[in-house]
Formats: C-alpha cells, structure tokens, sequence
C-alpha cells in the first residue's frame, strides 16, 4: 500500500482485497494489463465489478459509476443489452459448439462483406490480439515474406513485441516504454519494424530500406484523433505502388464511426482489416477481413481453432452490427461525443483550469495545459480519482457506448465542475501532491496514433 493510501482511508477496500488475492494467484493479477488498478487511481477506482446495466456498472464495494472506458471499449450498445443478450440466450437453447460448422458461420461473413468495404473474405478469432496475428500470418503466406511494417498497438503476439528485441526500445511509442520482450525469440529480432505515423516520408523509407522483403504494413488508421489531411491516401497510394499489403487494425475504432467501421468514414480501402472488442458488445469475438487475392490463400495455411467458431461471439456480433445499424448508433455517439466536448470545455472556462477537451468526437480526451510534465502527470491521477469518487470511472478521455445520455451528461459535468475546481486550487496553492490519495497512475497505453 502507498503513503498516500496509508494518509486516508481505502475508498474500495473489497477491491483491494480481491486484489491482493489474485496477486498470489494470477501473474501480473489480471488477463489484461489496462485493468490493473495502477492504470486508473489505485486505492480510490474501483478494481473489480459486481455488475453492470446500460452506461454504469457496480462494485464490489457497493459503488455506482457510469463507465466512460465501456469495458474498455468492447461495449458500443450498452451493458447487457437486451436485444444482444436476448439472442445470446435463444443461440445456447439449440447449442453453441458442435463437431461440425453452422450456417450462422456464413451468415455472419455475408454481413460483414455486405458492410465493410474491403471486405470480399472473412476469417474469425476471439479477440483483437490474435485477429492481428491471423491478419499477419495470411499476409505473409500470401506474400511469402518476412517482415511488417506496423504504426500503433496490434496486441500481445510474438510479431508484434519482436520489435522490442532491438537494441532501441521500439514499441516506446507505441505501446509504453519498458516493455522487455520475455519469451519472444531473438530469430525474430528484426522482423517487426515501426514507421511514424503523420509521415509518409517515415514508411517510405522503410520500404526502401527493406524492399521486397514486407509482407504487410499494419497500421491504426486513427484512434482519438483526427489523421493529417491526405496522410492516410498517401499509404495507401505508396503500399499499392510498392504491392504491399495495407492492413488497418480497426479494434480500437470499430464501429462507432460507421456501421461498416472507419473506411467508410474516412474514405479509404485498405487490402484488410481486423476487428473485435465493440464487433460483439462485450462478447468474445475477433473478424479479419480482406480482399480475396490477400484473403484466399490462407486456405492453404494452418490457421484453425476450436472456438473462432463459437457461436455465441458469432451470435451477438450478427446481432450487434444488424443493432447498430438499425438504431443509427455512429450518428448518436458522434453527437454525444460533440456535446461531451462542449460541456467539457465550457466547464474548464467557468472553473478556470487550463485544461482542453478535443479529438474525434466518438473518443474525445482531455488535455491538462501545464508546463511541467510532473504536474501534468498529478493532474490526470487526481481527475481519475475525484472523479471516481463522484460516480465516473475513467480516465480523461471518455469512450462511448450508446447507452450513454443526457442523465450522464449531467452527472459527468457536475463532477467535473467540482473536480476541476480542486485541481485548480491545487495548482494554485502548489500542493497537488498533498491532495493525491492513490499512487500515480501509470502510463497507459502510448499511442503513435492519436
């Protein structure tokens, strides 16, 4: 336990409890890094759930919060949505699992080739890690070459973190910093290139340096903000000049820009794609589409497993994309998030902190306008934890579900009024660090891709 969370009394000692449990049991104590409580404000958010409905779950410490990370972006409809939920049940009565495959397999790939624009084959997974490593195994057997070219976060795989084997921490940008590459073999060291994102001239040098040897360029096409005007053309006019394979990793935006995802949006057509997280609105569930010269060959390759045909994440994701699209979800989000922004800003203005709330509006973030980068770093713990403290769990960034409205709104920008005085008084006085109560958060997930 911290000094800070010894000065003042546990706010969700269940959680820390639990914690403390899973600790001796489970390495690193949860299966995904960015639900360990040292990403939020451990002592103070809570760490583990009881149960959740629509934009807000519960503790175990009998704690409501509306939950601005929507399970940590899988959930676009809400929390137990009726609808999904109800088909769920109606798939399990006749069987999930069989010694043979279902029509719903199909149905499904029928949906997304209908939907997504550079969809013409589909490939399943269970979620966006191994989508990415089924995206980059095809593109290599396709190809016949060893190398990837990647901008951004593309999971946990041995592809992915083999960057780390150089002498430069390479996924620095990317990721965070320190990620040491345990397990992951040094014959793969080379294998897993960066290129900085907002610059072409940075992959076309790569390109040239590695010529005939790139079996894809994998790439978030955006995340929280938007890309540079023309940048996103000039990749995919650079990767069809030099016949290399564009894959956009489309886990983190999903569907909250367009039923058919960020192309649409953003009016490019990459060679693949990859999805999971919102796909299937909190179900296991993991897609790798593409056109069929990139996608066909990989029935000649050894990509299989039991459950990628598991129909309830099929189930729930048919069901999910067929919701969004009946109830107009990436509009709504797009002017929910707009009227985030705006509260936001307005209410950073009337308590006269320097803080900025901008980006795309589906995933907009806020920006503490300080100096020292210490403060900064104090500023965004305090907002997580006062602001937990008032009923909304996050980070300063907000990513939307549909479930969210008005009655949220309201909740977030009376505890923001209130939260953002404290940091500008602390400011003013000089004793952010008297006013902490959790340990510092912990850098989050670094993206190249804002």
């Amino acid at each position: 336990m911290s000094t800070a969370q010894q000065q003042t009394k546990c706010r969700v000692p269940r959680s820390m409890e639990l914690y403390a449990r899973a600790e001796q049991l489970i390495p690193g104590a949860t299966q995904l890094i960015s639900r360990r409580p040292s990403r939020a404000a451990k002592g103070v958010s809570p760490a583990y759930v009881a149960r959740a409905q629509g934009a807000r779950f519960w503790d175990v410490d009998g704690h409501e919060y509306i939950d601005w990370v929507s399970g940590i972006g899988a959930i676009i409809l809400g929390y137990c949505d009726r609808v999904v939920d109800e088909a769920v049940r109606k798939q399990i009565e006749t069987g999930v699992s069989y010694s043979v495959s279902h029509e719903l397999e199909i149905e499904l790939a029928e949906e997304l080739v209908s939907t997504i624009p550079c969809a013409e084959m589909v490939r399943y997974a269970k979620g966006g890690g191994d989508a990415c490593a089924v995206a980059v195994r095809i593109a290599r057997g396709a190809t016949g070459r060893d190398k990837i070219l990647f901008c951004g976060y593309h999971g946990w795989h041995d592809w992915y973190l083999a960057a780390n084997l150089s002498e430069e921490a390479t996924l620095d940008a990317h990721l965070f910093p320190g990620i040491e590459p345990i397990g992951v073999p040094q014959s793969l060291k080379g294998t897993a290139i960066p290129f900085e994102y907002g610059k072409v001239a940075s992959l076309s040098a790569a390109l040239d340096q590695h010529r005939d040897e790139v079996a894809a360029v994998i790439m978030e096409p955006l995340r929280s903000e938007e890309p540079p005007e023309g940048y996103l053309q000039d990749v995919r006019d650079l990767t069809r000049r030099e016949g290399v394979p564009l894959i956009f990793d489309e886990v983190s935006t999903g569907f909250r820009l367009s039923p058919g995802g960020v192309q649409p949006y953003l009016g490019i057509e990459p060679d693949m794609a990859v999805f999971a997280k919102s796909i299937s609105n909190g179900y296991a569930m993991g897609a790798v589409v593409g056109r069929r010269e990139v996608m066909e060959p990989a029935a000649q390759m050894f990509i299989s497993s039991t459950y990628w045909s598991d129909l309830i994440g099929i189930r729930a994701a048919l069901t999910t994309l067929r919701e969004i699209r009946r109830r107009g979800v990436p509009d709504y989000l797009q002017d929910f998030g707009r009227r985030i922004i705006d509260r936001m800003n307005e209410t950073a203005e009337e308590t006269g902190l320097a803080a900025r709330c901008c980006g795309i509006s589906v995933h907009p973030h806020l920006e503490f306008h300080v100096d020292d980068p210490a403060a900064g770093r104090l500023l965004a713990t305090l907002y997580v934890q006062e602001m937990a403290k008032r009923g909304c769990h996050g980070y300063p960034a907000f990513y939307l579900n549909a479930a969210q409205g008005d009655a949220e709104l309201q909740q977030t920008t009376e505890a923001a009024r209130e939260t953002f005085t404290i940091l500008r008084r602390g400011l003013e006085e000089g004793r952010l660090q008297d006013l902490l109560e959790a340990d510092l958060t912990q850098d989050v997930f670094r993206r190249a891709v804002r």
